[in-house]
């Protein structure tokens, strides 16, 4: 970290640093979140209009180059693992990996998806079974319930985790190997230059704290509806404002706790216990469900999948003249865009010592197979219901989908049993997605420490838990969700030029440290 860039640090009467922030990042990051907040509570309903009308003008000028990004990037990282460079050591040729492959992928799987899964595994597939974009194939047919789980797959598959793995190594390669802070505005360094440092590259770093923030923050306040809803249906706990902010704090309590005790106990071990729980519930479903279908779906999912790669990730209603692809496809990929620098960051803090090619290989794969699996136990077993057995959960899944998971778990022996587990696994997730963000805004606001003080995560923490409960009683969550995603467009032209900024980063960095990047083979190496 550069010696002359602006500080501000406040100490106890005993010195010991209870902040020390990038003072200009901070302030604006602070300043923005304020106006939003307000303006949520005050304007709520006409917050929510402008943002709905700005998201859909983007989704229909701009829906085509959000595809094109998506695309871009996946096949620019698969290429970069290929090549020689993949063979750069994040961190230098002797660094060593600070967790170990298990630990790693539970930490940046819990960060990168979590509770999606839960909320959408269930309702996803069968809201495209019930109204399948392709008109011809007809709703609740065959091909419908193939192409739903096709269609899942693409929204949760290999695009996200592709744009995730190019803004992670991205930063990791600029903070571990060429000691620049970890922060957004440091990968543009190669491109600018020193201007990094400068307004032009606070205005970066502000951008992508409030995309964090507000993306994480809408998630608290939304899926605890669903966490209410779940206590309804099996308890009969009503559905309140209060129960829903009492539930954020406890939540927010947790997450402050993992947080302030730091990346290798608190965070760590919440991803791990979370992953564990989850792979118990996936395992109930599949041995009490429909196994033998479950296992057919996934092998006949993924060949569907790849099968039809290149037609699903191309489309863009150019022909068709439909707004289907704007209400999902595209929604996904700009709120899949704006949360890029939230986990990207937050990878990238848990990656040095890993190499390029390692690193690219274990992002894209090991949670995309992961949620390949969750999709197919969840999607296809709640299909199998529609199409075979008894049916009704999609009728649930259209009247609420925040109580679709648990009307599927009904259908199931030791249903309370299960839905509790589920409970759990939501409250986890919640807490995971709030402790990993609370970290990456810390450390952006921090001006690219990647170790802040823990009174400053304790700060960031609760503000994630405040302004969720503040517009939820406010009623402004909507409009700062669509807030949220719509920063996905200027985020997704800084991404195009992020890849080339990690080219030009890495061939200079190769030409400094006079590396050798040819195989072992050539170079006489076993």
């Amino acid at each position: 970290m550069r010696e002359d860039m602006p500080r501000y640090t406040l100490r106890s009467r005993s010195g010991r640093i209870l902040f020390d922030v990038h003072p200009y990042t901070f302030s604006f990051t602070v300043l923005l979140i304020l106006l939003f907040v307000i303006g949520g509570l005050l304007w709520a309903q006409t917050a929510e209009q402008f943002f709905g009308s700005v998201q859909a003008a983007i989704a229909n000028k701009t829906g085509w180059f959000f595809v094109l990004v998506m695309n871009a990037a996946l096949v620019f990282m698969v290429i970069l693992m290929f090549t020689r460079l993949g063979r750069i050591r994040l961190g230098g040729d002797g660094a060593e990996p600070e967790f170990s492959r298990p630990s790693w992928f539970t930490m940046l799987f819990s960060a990168g998806m979590g509770i999606g899964l839960l909320f959408y595994g269930v309702a996803e597939p069968l809201f495209h079974f019930a109204s399948p974009p392709h008109a011809e194939m007809g709703a609740r047919s065959a091909e419908a319930a193939r192409e739903a789980m096709g269609i899942a797959y693409l929204h949760w598959g290999l695009h996200p985790w592709g744009i995730y793995a190019l803004v992670g190594v991205t930063l990791a390669f600029f903070t571990f190997n060429r000691g620049m802070p970890l922060s957004l505005a440091s990968a543009f360094h190669p491109l600018i230059g020193d201007r990094i440092y400068g307004p032009l590259g606070v205005l970066i770093d502000v951008l992508a704290t409030v995309a964090t923030l507000f993306g994480v923050a809408t998630s608290l306040g939304l899926g605890v509806k669903q966490m209410n809803a779940g206590l309804l249906y099996l308890f009969g706990i009503g559905i309140a404002p209060g129960i829903q902010v009492v539930l954020i704090a406890i939540i927010t309590l947790i997450a402050t706790l993992s947080v302030a005790s730091g990346v290798h106990r608190g965070v760590r071990r919440l991803s791990e216990s979370n992953l564990v729980l989850a792979g118990i519930l996936t395992l109930f479903v599949l041995v009490v469900g429909p196994t033998l279908f479950v296992l057919k779906g996934f092998v006949e999912n993924l060949g569907y999948y790849l099968d039809n790669f290149f037609r699903l990730a191309l489309w863009t209603e150019t022909y068709s003249a439909t707004e289907w692809q704007k209400a999902w496809t595209v929604f996904y990929w700009g709120w899949w865009i704006a949360w890029s620098p939230f986990v990207g960051m937050f990878i990238a803090r848990i990656s040095y010592g890993r190499s390029i090619r390692e690193f690219t290989m274990g992002v894209l794969l090991a949670p995309t197979v992961a949620t390949f699996l969750w999709f197919t136990v969840f999607g296809d077993s709640a299909l199998q219901l529609e199409m075979f057995g008894g049916g009704g959960v999609v009728g649930a899944v259209q009247a609420d989908v925040s109580t679709s998971l648990f009307a599927f778990l009904e259908v199931f022996p030791w249903a309370m049993a299960s839905s509790i587990l589920a409970l759990v696994v939501i409250a986890l997730f919640f807490i995971t997605s709030s402790d990993s963000g609370s970290l990456v805004i810390d450390i952006i606001t921090a001006g690219g420490q990647t170790d802040p003080p823990t009174p400053q995560r304790i700060f960031w923490a609760v503000t994630e838990g405040v302004v969720a409960i503040v517009l939820l009683v406010g009623g402004g969550l909507v409009a700062l969700q669509t807030a949220a995603i719509t920063a996905g467009l200027p985020l997704a032209i800084l991404l195009v030029f992020l890849m080339v900024a990690l080219v030009r980063g890495l061939l200079d960095y190769v030409a400094i440290e006079h590396l050798d990047l040819r195989p072992r083979s050539e170079l006489g190496e076993p």
